[in-house]
């Protein structure tokens, strides 16, 4: 039988590849975005009774429950959740302005909360469901110049794997998904704000802008193969807790663990040393 996908994002990028992805397999596909032309262009030719296209941003949660209500108004239910549309915000901290740091919340993590609130009512009637929540490599390795971005990209991983605890008895499956470096249009200049250097004290360095803007175009995962991947995924009976996407993101995964292991046994004595002296080893 063939699954219902809600994804969000959908107009380009991860969002866009797993959509085409989906069609060509011959599943259903609400596509939500806020701009339905850049959607319509990046799913032209798909079938008119398989796609529904609608136009709603992720941080208004009036739009998001709309969007949902006319997803089961068309297709019957929502079998897979892509938790896709986010942004980027890079600079060094001190440097950000305060409502950058909000937005990038507002879009990254809040905007992946109202879809929740708005889809696991319906798949808990269902007693059935995957959500593939999009963090990324940048969720699971803290790095220069990306703080805020950094920072919505953990709390991402812990919403995922608690949610994911809280929604098994209901049938429904939550997956972390950590994408590493992907020719999207995360770095173009629609999707991407940078601080604006002005604090002498790093001057030194390169600018965000400088550092980021030339990755874009260049990375090296590509989107329609991500696509290829989620939909093998949700066709699993017991899909993956955590599933990194990318060569370069298995590195940075291999890298923290490496970092947390001897970091812990370094000062496991120091650790421990808080423990109560009754308390079982």
């Amino acid at each position: 039988m063939s699954k219902v996908w809600f994804i969000t994002g959908a107009g380009s990028g991860l969002g866009a590849g797993t959509a085409r992805a989906a069609l060509k397999a011959g599943d259903k596909v609400v596509a939500l975005g806020r701009d339905t032309g850049k959607i319509e262009r990046a799913l032209q030719g798909a079938p008119a009774d398989a796609l529904l296209i609608v136009a709603a941003d992720v941080t208004v949660p009036d739009q998001v429950h709309i969007a949902v209500a006319a997803a089961i108004g068309r297709f019957g239910r929502i079998d897979t959740l892509l938790n896709n549309a986010g942004g980027g915000v890079f600079g060094n901290f001190e440097e950000l302005a305060w409502p950058d740091i909000e937005w990038q919340y507002q879009v990254n993590v809040f905007g992946v909360m109202h879809l929740l609130r708005a889809v696991l009512p319906v798949m808990r009637r269902q007693r059935s469901g995957l959500i593939l929540n999009i963090s990324s490599g940048g969720g699971v390795q803290g790095f220069a110049q990306s703080t805020a971005y950094g920072a919505t990209k953990f709390a991402v991983e812990g919403l995922t794997l608690a949610l994911a605890q809280e929604v098994a008895p209901f049938g429904i499956r939550v997956v972390l998904v950590e994408p590493g470096m992907f020719r999207t249009d995360l770095l173009s200049d629609a999707s991407v704000r940078y601080a604006d250097p002005s604090i002498d004290d790093y001057a030194h360095l390169t600018s965000a802008r400088d550092a980021w803007a030339p990755i874009d175009g260049t990375q090296v995962g590509d989107p329609e193969k991500f696509g290829g991947v989620m939909v093998q995924v949700a066709g699993l009976s017991e899909p993956p807790r955590i599933l990194a996407v990318g060569r370069d993101v298995l590195d940075i995964i291999d890298s923290v663990t490496t970092e947390r292991r001897e970091q812990a046994a370094l000062y496991a004595t120091l650790s421990t040393s808080t423990d109560f002296a009754d308390a079982p080893e």
